[in-house]
């Protein structure tokens, strides 16, 4: 009996895209309104952010899709701080929490990023080195560069869908 072997390499090949990291200190929708105004997008606000961990984790996204060229933009953020509460140590007199703030990042391999801007289709470098130049053009946004999505660790969080 013949054993027939199906090699699905190229099936599953990653969708490219370009990810851009920001550095800055708005909230969220302060960096929407200010990237909406300056490339001419329409980010708006997910109705549900995106949960990793079972809510142990959310991160607040913005997305628009570019009828046009068929692209979505999203704009996601790269921190999440949750309150969990912890218990005193036992034996102690009196039994009580306190709340402890923890922060996750989404990206764990890039915590000094603030924001991520990924679009789904890879731009040529002429057209990447000009949205980069009119991100940066914002007195409010620190610096922001390009990053090769396929080399991070934890790549699979950048899937939105």
């Amino acid at each position: 009996m013949a054993i027939h072997k199906l090699i699905l390499d190229d099936v599953f090949d990653e969708v490219p895209c370009t990810l851009i990291a920001i550095h800055c200190s708005l909230e969220d929708y302060r960096l929407a309104y200010l990237l909406n105004k300056n490339l001419k997008i329409s980010l708006k606000r997910r109705s549900k952010d995106l949960d990793y961990f079972n809510d142990k984790s959310t991160y607040a996204i913005f997305e628009w899709e570019d009828c046009k060229q068929l692209i979505t933009w999203s704009l996601v953020s790269n921190t999440s701080k949750n309150k969990i509460l912890s218990e005193t140590a036992m034996g102690s007199l009196f039994e009580t929490a306190e709340q402890i703030s923890q922060t996750s990042y989404l990206i764990p391999e890039n915590k000094s990023v603030n924001y991520f801007l990924k679009i789904d289709s890879p731009l040529e470098f002429t057209e990447e080195k000009q949205l980069l130049k009119t991100i940066l053009d914002s007195s409010q946004i620190t610096t922001a560069y390009s990053i090769d999505a396929s080399q991070l660790k934890s790549k699979d969080n950048l899937i939105f869908n």
